[in-house]
């Protein structure tokens, strides 16, 4: 894959994503505000989820093993498991799908994208990867089934 391409996916597309939910918000009342809400606590908890783990579970990036070229926006010098991009990315994808099938097949490709991009930019290794599916899946489907009515009211 071009590396402006993998840069663009591992880096700048996540806030892409991110910025869809504004568009969500303003449109189609209640249920999007509750879909918007459900995203952002389900990104918070699932990025602080990943943090806590890579301070107890210390892992290396392949960079610093291979001596690869680092195809991110910035060089990452926390540790690699699990990938905090991909819990974001795969919080937010997993909400927005249990309330609009339609809008969440893109989201859940773009999550797919932003976590096989951090592999091909040199950041994180694929156990990473699906470490951070499984986080901001579990994640988001806690908030699911929490359901935070009375705040969008």
């Amino acid at each position: 894959m071009n590396p402006l391409i993998t840069g663009f996916l591992a880096s700048i597309f996540i806030w892409l994503l991110f910025a869809g939910l504004l568009v969500l918000w303003f449109i189609d009342g209640k249920i999007k505000k509750e879909q918007v809400i459900h995203a952002i606590f389900a990104c918070l908890s699932a990025w602080l989820i990943a943090f806590f783990i890579k301070q107890i579970f210390p892992t290396i990036r392949p960079f610093l093993v291979d001596g690869g070229p680092v195809l991110t926006v910035t060089v990452p010098n926390d540790p690699a498991f699990p990938s905090q991009h991909t819990a974001l990315a795969f919080a937010l994808a997993v909400t927005i799908f249990m309330h609009d099938k339609k809008i969440g097949w893109f989201y859940l490709v773009g999550a797919f994208a932003v976590g096989f991009s951090r592999v091909l930019a040199n950041v994180h290794y694929p156990v990473d990867i699906i470490g951070g599916v499984l986080i901001g899946t579990i994640t988001a489907v806690i908030f699911e089934k929490v359901h935070l009515r009375k705040l969008v009211s």
